[in-house]
């Protein structure tokens, strides 16, 4: 005798070797033999071979109409062959009984399980309910599928339009665009970003970096709110020749400089920083904007401002106009360029000119300072600042170096943003330490150094930069910056694209004028401030040398680099000599020392994952020199 029996949720068949009444020794269909429970036989049948039975049950339920046996049902829990007994109309072949049990099982929609074999079926209210989920889960799969299958043929499903920053910067697999998009992540093994990419949907490399960190980061995006400005005091008038030095693109101009001769003969020098603390006072909308953003935002070709422009050109020093300005004038010796005096003032100032280091730079650089050459605008002022400059520096104990590179990227832009597969990027390199970096870091150095000791001597807090043990942090309390060589060191000096700067220069002014400080000792915003600027500028930071890193890609395709030539600064990470791109390359031979240059091939770019493909060809016979590989290492 053969029996149909339950095991682990599904139905199986077997011979009965022993019947003991509350147990059964069967042998199954592949001859294995086990001990079954007496109460999980559902049905004993002779024939069909057993072998056979299942298939044939399972063909003659596939012909039961799930919604006509629910109707044959009685309300109450009725068993298998009692429905079968309804269904057909005359005592069931065990065919035909294993056939209702397996329709039964099989629609747990209609039929609710009440115990092995058992059944009751399922309310109409009830039933309806369940029908209409499980259509609308239907039309889900069937959507799924569809998205799927246009996705793996590159086409971007309609649907997928008003959400697609969403499913590529925070993916909620819940979903079905995204559990659609995974499945054909898998066949077509792309990634999500490649694969929408080929599908059009990203319209370039560079706006999916970009959009992914306006997205993260910029949740209301970049645009600004219409806001208006503080009113302040009628201030007194200062310089009247200021100039600033600054990169060609800037317009956040937050520092000039004066000079000029006192009755005594000795030199006094204007130090003159943008003062948007006086028309954005703690709390206002304006602060609100800059506290919310933090730092001005910079990538090669575009910046994201932490100011409106309608503030940054109330403020910016730019030529030709009279500006307000929180400034510093320093009497210097006429003759020893000792530092006599110097005092602080809020006021406004003339901005003669915007002096750029594109145009500058050619003019006042170490070689025309060694020749005496004077033969362009400010040259003398500039001298002096030069001369002054390397006795401060050489005051704080710090000594020349001009060993580390900077890289310029020039954005040629073929569309109206950066990133248009037509742009054209230019990186040219400028060493640190030139004549205009050392007069506009050290004097930038000694007012956030004065400032930072006045703020401290007068009791009011500030937001300074320390570093003791080589370790850099932002703490409220004055200390040393070891790096700088100063007893104390605080970022006030850029305003405009700082939100640390302008809280402090709050703070400068609030001193000055003999009023309460707007941020108090122990204040949680100052704190909140501190925390806050140290994550976001760090990101900032991060998402700046990512499109850096972009831009070099961008460059080796632009120039159809076949081959490059790298330094090994350990194991196989490398650095490019003419660009400061660092990359894995795993074919490079092991142990070749630090400092070895390699010739290797470009096999693959790619402009989404920010990675570099290469093989390796050859070690080249020449090294770099010491001083070579730290200014390589030092710019990884």
């Amino acid at each position: 005798m053969n029996i149909l029996y339950e095991e682990d949720g599904s139905f199986k068949v077997g011979s009965i070797m022993t019947d003991n009444s509350s147990s059964l020794q069967i042998e199954s269909l592949s001859g294995k033999r086990s001990k079954i429970k007496a109460g999980n036989v559902l049905l004993h049948f002779a024939a069909p071979d057993m072998a056979e039975f299942l298939p044939q049950a399972e063909a003659l339920a596939n012909d039961i109409e799930a919604e006509f046996l629910w109707e044959c049902c009685p309300p109450d829990e009725f068993g298998f062959e009692e429905i079968a007994t309804e269904y057909y109309g005359h005592k069931p072949s065990p065919i035909e009984s294993a056939a209702a049990l397996l329709r039964l099982h099989s629609a747990p929609i209609y039929f609710h399980r009440k115990g092995k074999g058992r059944y009751r079926r399922a309310p109409a209210d009830v039933l309806k309910a369940a029908l209409a989920g499980a259509e609308k889960k239907r039309q889900a799969l069937a959507l799924q599928t569809r998205y799927s299958e246009e996705l793996m043929r590159f086409e971007l499903p309609p649907e997928f339009s008003n959400h697609l920053a969403q499913i590529l910067y925070k993916p909620d697999r819940n979903t079905l665009e995204v559990k659609a998009l995974e499945t054909a992540c898998e066949t077509t093994r792309l990634s999500a970003a490649q694969l929408l990419h080929r599908c059009g949907a990203i319209p370039s490399e560079h706006d999916y970096h970009l959009q992914k960190f306006i997205y993260e980061n910029f949740p209301q995006g970049t645009d600004f709110p219409p806001v208006e400005l503080g009113a302040w005091d009628e201030l007194p008038m200062g310089a009247q020749n200021a100039f600033s030095i600054d990169d060609a693109s800037t317009t956040e101009i937050d520092d000039a400089f004066s000079v000029a001769r006192l009755p005594n003969n000795n030199w006094r020098i204007g130090v003159h920083i943008a003062a948007p603390a006086l028309g954005i006072p703690r709390d206002s909308d304006a602060d609100r904007i800059a506290s919310s953003r933090l730092s001005t935002v910079y990538m090669p070709g575009s910046k994201i401002t932490m100011l409106p422009d309608s503030v940054v050109q109330v403020f910016t020093l730019a030529a030709d106009r009279v500006a307000p300005a929180l400034s510093m004038y320093i009497e210097v010796d006429a003759e020893t360029l000792d530092i006599l005096r110097h005092e602080s003032r809020v006021e406004r100032v003339h901005i003669a000119v915007n002096l750029r280091h594109d145009t500058l730079e050619p003019l006042f650089n170490e070689e025309t300072l060694a020749a005496g050459k004077s033969d362009y605008p400010h040259a003398k002022e500039l001298t002096l600042l030069w001369h002054l400059a390397q006795k401060m520096e050489a005051a704080r104990g710090k000594s020349e170096n001009n060993s580390q590179l900077d890289y310029n990227f020039h954005i040629e832009s073929a569309g109206l943003l950066a990133g248009h597969p037509n742009d054209r990027v230019t990186i040219t390199t400028r060493r640190r330490g030139s004549p205009i970096d050392k007069v506009v870091s050290e004097l930038m150095i000694l007012v956030n150094c004065e400032w930072g000791k006045s703020l401290a001597e007068h009791g009011f807090p500030g937001i300074y930069r320390t570093q003791q043990g080589g370790k850099v942090k932002m703490s409220t309390v004055a200390a040393p910056h070891q790096g700088l060589g100063v007893a104390q060191y605080m970022w006030s000096s850029s305003p405009l694209r700082r939100y640390v700067d302008m809280v402090n220069q709050r703070q400068i002014i609030a001193m000055l004028k003999a009023e309460d400080a707007p941020y108090p000792k122990n204040d949680a915003a100052l704190y909140a401030t501190l925390r806050d600027f140290d994550t976001m500028y760090t990101i900032y930071n991060e998402f700046q040398r990512s499109m850096e890193r972009y831009w070099c890609l961008r460059w080796l395709i632009q120039e159809n680099r076949g081959t490059i030539e790298a330094v090994v600064l350990r194991e196989n990470l490398v650095r490019m000599t003419e660009i400061p791109l660092v990359f894995r390359a795993p074919s490079l031979p092991e142990q070749l020392p630090a400092g070895t240059r390699v010739e290797l091939a470009v096999t693959g770019t790619d402009l989404l994952d920010l990675t570099l493909q290469t093989r390796y060809i050859a070690t080249l016979a020449d090294e770099t020199t010491v001083e070579d590989f730290e200014e390589l290492a030092c710019q990884a």
